[in-house]
């Protein structure tokens, strides 16, 4: 009886400690019918004059814009897209912010749309975290937590 017992304390606690972990990974926020997932920036080196910030906005209800972000890790906060013109890397910063067709879901990745964290303040460290604001046309404001990954860290899909 005590093997039983303590055979399914250990996988409970196994069970456990594995959402505790997938939870810290996947971190969401939902503001009206936008479910933002997973904001994350890419670990920088120091003398790196900026940084990527990234995540996925699932919008289940009419279209509207990220207008804005803030952040206190740069001394400015912008809305980019990045595209490649043959071998020529074309930064273009979004006046008019960033598109949410109603009921699509938008990725600021890698080599595509992102927000960019220009003249840092400080380098951006692995397995850190900071807050970021945004700032949406329709839907309104809200602050999010952004965690840091490694340098070369691809988008996780949650």
């Amino acid at each position: 009886m005590k093997s039983i017992f303590s055979r399914t304390l250990w996988i409970a606690l196994l069970a456990l400690f594995s959402f505790a972990s997938f939870n810290a990974q996947a971190h969401g926020y939902t503001l009206g019918k936008l479910k933002i997932h997973h904001p994350w920036a890419r670990a920088t080196v120091a003398g790196q004059p900026s940084g990527g910030g990234f995540l996925r906005i699932d919008n289940s209800g009419e279209a509207d814009r990220l207008i804005s972000a803030e952040a206190d890790v740069s001394k400015a906060v912008e809305l980019h897209s990045m595209s490649m013109d043959g071998e020529v890397m074309r930064m273009r910063k979004l006046d008019n912010g960033i598109e949410l067709p109603a009921g699509q879901t938008v990725e600021l990745k890698p080599g595509n749309l992102h927000i960019m964290f220009i003249e840092l303040k400080a380098p951006l460290k692995e397995g850190s975290k900071f807050p970021l604001h945004l700032k949406f046309e329709k839907a309104g404001e809200i602050d999010v937590e952004v965690q840091v990954e490694a340098v070369g860290a691809a988008p996780m899909h949650h």
